[in-house]
């Protein structure tokens, strides 16, 4: 048996018993000795104790002192040796017999706790597995630069397989070798922790709150998960590995981003000063297949009677606005929107991270651009609006309206560019057109409100409110037609509206989306087009509830 000695010149001298293992070290109240001073960080070190050797280790390269020599990696410590580590000194030393009633009783903040103490250890074994990896891959840098990415990843695993093999003994007890290895080879060529979230289907949104806190949305409800990071310089890895394929950069001279995964998921990141917990990422995750009509039929977002009459407003070149909040599925009911648009035309898509998963094959994908480092060469979705009317565009499908580029977007769809789409954050249609014009008068072009409003008028046919219920569901909530203009108010009515009639035992929204009894303006388009309609939909007699 051994006892370490604790000393702090201001602080009474601390023994406590120490069986062999794996003791963490730091201000944390989570290691297995806690050593409570600004000069500790919180995983400072670890100790390991072993009958016939003993070693400490540097965890956060913070300064660890051994007989006054700097630990630069694993250091052999012997019994004696004063081991320093901010303002407290320790030291080990073989007890003889039991200990002497003068011995202090171990302080409650030493007392071992098994299931920190084994999170702890797992994280601190880790962040030494992937140093060494780095290590030993930089010693390699010439010979691997010119390795394929398939043959880089299998380097990485053959490296990782030897360091883990070498450390076996000295892993945590419960810790499984494969999962480490995993987990590394994640850290070091994927997103870390992300990957098994991201491989979840039923995750459909990430939420990294700093290192120690991850959230996720699964079935429309927030989750806390298990998974954490090493540190804050981990998150900013997988930030930088997010955004530098794409050309986008993050420091704290642009310390938020937004992005893209391979996939087509939304990213958005923001790194200190911003961020007082650490770094944050936001993932809005995109199936792996794109979502389709019938998809969202049942999903109890939309019916097929509505479905059917959204299809034959985007065939009469309708302009159709999505509407709804955060998070209530604008962008997948847009794309899905999206593919009844007719494969002979020509469709520009403008976003500001390419989200849009098109299938027609005449398709021009184009994506907003930062400010350089020096603050120039920004390109924004307004330039990008502009340049698309010199593109010969049949349709023009802007991924979000958000700001300056309302202006000429909606000129664009009064001259000659019918059947555009576009989304817009407002939680009913009367407040779309609201924004709308707030949005125009941030072009700075001096209009009156009037003529903000008869160009609204005019450009605007359908807007297709979507909400998020209390349930955690997204379902279609108005079709409104723009009817005109009587005096300097916009006319709308409502189509269809959605009427939530109560909950059930479990929670779950019960009521269905009907028709208003209102006839669209254009019915007769849809007869002189001949195209094949079921004109009983409007009727207020047929009520079709979600799900039936």
């Amino acid at each position: 048996m051994l006892q370490i000695q604790i000393s702090h010149p201001k602080r009474d001298r601390q023994t406590l018993e120490a069986p062999g293992g794996a003791y963490m070290i730091g201000s944390d109240a989570s290691n297995r000795i806690v050593l409570d001073d600004g000069s500790v960080e919180e995983a400072h070190a670890v100790l390991t104790l072993m009958e016939d050797e003993s070693y400490i280790e540097d965890l956060m390269d913070a300064g660890v002192f051994v007989n006054g020599d700097r630990v630069l990696t694993r250091q052999r410590v012997f019994p004696g040796s004063p081991i320093q580590i901010g303002n407290y000194t320790l030291a080990f030393n073989a007890a003889e017999g039991v200990a002497s009633p003068e011995t202090p009783a171990m302080p409650e903040a030493f007392k071992p706790k098994e299931q920190n103490r084994s999170v702890s250890a797992s994280q601190a074994i880790k962040q030494q597995i992937h140093a060494e990896l780095v290590n030993r891959l930089d010693l390699k840098r010439l010979s691997m630069s010119k390795l394929k990415e398939g043959e880089l990843q299998t380097k990485i695993q053959k490296t990782l397989d030897e360091i883990i093999s070498e450390i076996r003994a000295r892993l945590p007890v419960g810790l499984e070798p494969s999962r480490l290895v995993k987990e590394i080879f994640d850290e070091a060529v994927g997103l870390g922790p992300l990957e098994d979230l991201l491989a979840d289907e039923s995750i459909t949104e990430i939420m990294v709150n700093g290192p120690s806190q991850v959230y996720v949305e699964r079935a429309g409800k927030l989750e806390l998960t298990d998974c954490t990071f090493i540190n804050d310089n981990s998150v900013n890895t997988i930030i930088e590995r997010i955004v530098s394929p794409i050309g986008r950069r993050i420091d704290e001279s642009q310390p938020y981003v937004d992005a893209r995964l391979a996939d087509g998921s939304r990213v958005n990141a923001v790194i200190h000063p911003l961020s007082l917990i650490g770094p944050c990422i936001t993932i809005r995750k995109f199936s792996k297949d794109p979502f389709k009509v019938q998809d969202l039929i049942d999903f109890g977002t939309l019916t097929s009677e509505i479905a059917e009459f959204l299809r034959v407003c985007v065939v009469l070149r309708k302009n159709i606005i999505v509407s709804g909040g955060t998070g209530s599925g604008k962008t997948t009911l847009l794309n899905v929107l999206s593919s009844y648009l007719p494969d002979d035309e020509r469709i520009l898509t403008i976003e500001d991270a390419a989200e849009l998963r098109l299938t027609q094959q005449h398709i021009v994908r184009l994506e907003t651009r930062p400010a350089n480092i020096e603050g120039r060469g920004a390109v924004t979705i307004r330039d990008l609006v502009r340049n698309a009317l010199r593109m010969r565009p049949d349709r023009i499908v802007v991924g979000e309206c958000r700001g300056s580029e309302a202006l000429d977007m909606l000129q664009a769809m009064n001259t000659g560019h019918e059947g555009s789409l576009t989304t817009i954050h407002a939680n009913t249609p009367r407040d779309a057109l609201a924004r709308l014009e707030t949005m125009v008068l941030m072009s700075g072009m001096e209009l009156p409100i009037r003529a903000i409003r008869e160009q609204v008028g005019s450009a605007i046919h359908i807007i297709c409110q979507i909400s998020r219920f209390s349930d955690g569901s997204r379902k279609v909530s108005k079709i409104t037609e723009v009817s005109g203009l009587e005096g300097d108010r916009i006319t709308l009515q409502d189509i269809f509206d959605f009427k939530q009639t109560g909950l059930n035992e479990a929670g779950m929204v019960i009521g269905g989306i009907h028709p208003t009894g209102a006839v669209p303006t254009f019915i007769e388009d849809i007869v002189t087009r001949g195209i094949q309609f079921d004109r009983t939909m409007f009727e207020t007699t047929h009520n079709r509830p979600w799900g039936k």
